[in-house]
This record gives C-alpha cells, structure tokens and sequence, in this order.
C-alpha cells in the first residue's frame, strides 16, 4: 500500500483482508485481556493499556500507512502524544528547542511543568535558522515545531529544522495536526517524529479525544513504553471510530482547503476586514516556502475586523453556519476566539507576544458548500 496514492492508503492500508470471521470492517475487540504467550516480554501482552490489542495493532498500522512510517501509536489525546513524547525522549538536566508559537497546551505544559521536571527549554523563531546554533547547547536532545502554527497559520523553516537537527544530533518532532498527512509527509521530508491531534482532521468527525505519534520503530517503541507506564492508551470504541475517520481523511481535508481558500480570498477583498492570516495567500509572509513545502493550505484561518472585540462578539453572534466552539477539523465548520479558548491559558502577555490578540478569530472551515459559507459569513459581517 506504500507506493498507492494516498486516498487509497486511507481506505485499505492496515485492513486485514480477510478480516475476522470474513468481516470487511475490521471489528471492536472490547476486551481489555488476552491469553498470553510462552516467553512473551511484558509490553508485548495484548492488554489494553500496554497498547497491543488487536484493535490497537490495527489502527496503529494505518496510522503508520498514512505517514509512511515504520511504526506509529495512538494515544488518548493530543496532548498525551505530545508530553508522553517528550517523556520519552528527555530526562532531568536535558534541554529543548521549541518554536516560540505553539499550540496553548503545548505552550502551557513546558511552562508550568518543565522546570519541575528537570527539563530546560528555550524558545526559538522557527523562521529565523540563523539564531538556533545560539540556543543550542551541550544538554539538548530535541527540536520541536509545529507545520501549521494556531492560530496565525505561519509555516515555518521545516526544511532548514531537519536540517539543523540532523547536523547537531537532535531528535525532530513537528506537530502536523493542521496540516494532516494530505497536505504534508513530515516523515518524508526528514523529520524523526511527528505526532497529531487525530481529535481534529485525523477522526474529522468532532466525535472523540485521540492522539497520535509516527515514526522509527525505535523511537516509537521507546514512546509506546512511556505510554504503557503512564497509562494514556485510547479506548478501543474511539480507535474504531478514528480508524473510520481516516477512511475519508482526504477526502475531507481537500474540501476544507478549497473552503478556507475561498474564505480567506473573500475576507481579503473585505473593508471590515483588518487583516487576514492564511498561508494561501500571495501576501501571507510565509506564502512561498508554504507553497513549496504543502500539498494544501489547510483548512485554518484566522482574522481580525475593524472595531476590536466588540465587532468580533457582533459577528460571531451572527453567524448561522458555524457554531462558536473551540476545537477544529470537523466536517463542520466552527468558529473561535482563540484568546478564550485554545490560548486561555497563556498569561495575556504571552498572548500578545505571539500575536493572539483578543479580537482574533479563528475560524475551521468544514465541508459545507464554499458559497454557501460564503454568504453566510458575509451576512455577518454586515449584520455586525
């Protein structure tokens, strides 16, 4: 399935053919235990928490299929993905080279965890690759980095960071959950691990909290480990429903491209309009290496209107097609202010550093039909 394009590998990589009992759709094994093996290692029992059930193994194999990875896991959420591999790759005394826009929780775990820990970080511009030798020092092991930064859409160095990493001995992580694996193959382009969200375009579905990390069978061996003692494995129901998902993945993600392309066009040519932050856009500061870089834009947008916080409030309240609601990567779109919900977290100094200001907002295109989404965005902003 490796060399099939990748609307193909959505559908059939991983299946089991013939499933069990002949089944097309590969079934919910609920059991939480299995008889074991003679000689079996401890992490290789089929027990729910240690990741190795047969429902476990075979979404992990179409996780894998889909970043063209040796091996990949599933976690109970994005954000155990991400801190159980840390965990995993960082010991007390070990430093960390993260790019200085991230996703809130990301933002708040290093924050408010690291120090006690053991860890150090240092935060770095991710589009400046002549300031990171500076920041490197004996004790780092890592370099981690988003595709698509929430909520100002930038796109960052990602060729110079594999680059980077790879000279100094690093281990690099990118976050790929704006851009899923339609829009860009982190793997591919070098970088060691990437992990996901799958609450957002993986599942596509805003129906369950999941997680996801690929790579090396090396790497993700060590990071499955942390996640056997930790405990953050996903539930067996939520594996079946985003294996589901992935099947129309493409799908899915090529529609809300074309959406949030017509929308952030349509917003550009508007006077209530401030200012517009999406990578298609010939004015976006990151719009050449993105388009260098991406199969897609992503279906992410954000922007900000005349009048502050007061129009923004105006115009989410009139809006009929999205719901004001956190979260993202749904067939529906879903419309926010990133200040009160996926960035509440960081102090309001921290929110203007990186450009998250109050009357910013955030809008996740679905798979609605573009005019329509269209018109009922500028019926608000009419209205507002």
């Amino acid at each position: 399935m490796r060399d099939s394009r990748i609307e193909t590998m959505a559908v059939h990589a991983g299946e089991r053919s013939p499933g069990p009992d002949n089944s097309v759709v590969f079934p919910i094994y609920q059991g939480t235990v299995f008889r074991s093996e003679p000689g079996e290692s401890y992490h290789d029992i089929q027990y729910l928490r240690l990741n190795s059930t047969p429902s476990q193994a075979y979404l992990h194999d179409k996780l894998a299929a889909l970043e063209g990875a040796e091996d990949a896991v599933a976690t109970a959420s994005g954000m155990a993905a991400v801190t159980t591999t840390l965990h995993a790759l960082l010991k007390a005394g070990d430093h960390l080279l993260v790019g200085d826009v991230l996703y809130g929780g990301t933002h708040g775990f290093l924050t408010a965890h690291a120090e006690r820990l053991g860890w150090t970080y240092t935060f770095v511009d991710p589009h400046d690759p002549a300031s990171w030798a500076a920041a490197r020092r004996p004790e780092t092991k890592a370099f981690l980095v988003e595709t698509i930064t929430n909520p100002l859409m930038r796109v960052g160095a990602l060729t110079e960071v594999v680059s980077f990493a790879r000279a100094e001995g690093l281990v690099s992580v990118v976050d790929n959950t704006f851009a899923s694996p339609v829009n860009f193959r982190p793997l591919a382009a070098g970088f060691d691990l990437v992990f996901h969200s799958a609450t957002k375009y993986l599942n596509g579905h805003s129906d369950l909290v999941a997680g996801a990390v690929a790579g090396s069978a090396e790497l993700v061996g060590r990071i499955r480990e942390t996640l056997n003692i930790y405990g953050g494995s996903l539930d067996p129901h939520a594996g079946f429903l985003l294996a589901r998902g992935l099947k129309t993945l493409a799908l899915r993600v090529r529609a809300q491209n074309a959406n949030a392309m017509a929308l952030a066009e349509f917003l550009a040519g508007r006077d209530e309009v401030s200012v517009v932050n999406y990578p298609g856009l010939g004015d976006h500061p990151d719009h050449a290496h993105a388009k260098a870089l991406l199969s897609g834009f992503g279906g992410m947008l954000s922007f900000r209107l005349a009048g502050g916080v007061p129009a923004a409030e105006s115009f989410l309240s009139a809006l009929r097609l999205p719901a004001v609601a956190p979260s993202l990567g749904g067939v529906e779109s879903l419309v926010t202010r990133p200040a009160l919900t996926s960035h509440a977290g960081m102090t309001p100094e921290a929110r203007a550093a990186a450009g998250v200001h109050d009357d910013l907002i955030r809008l996740s295109c679905g798979i609605e039909h573009a005019d329509d989404l269209i018109e009922d965005v500028s019926g608000a902003l009419a209205n507002r």
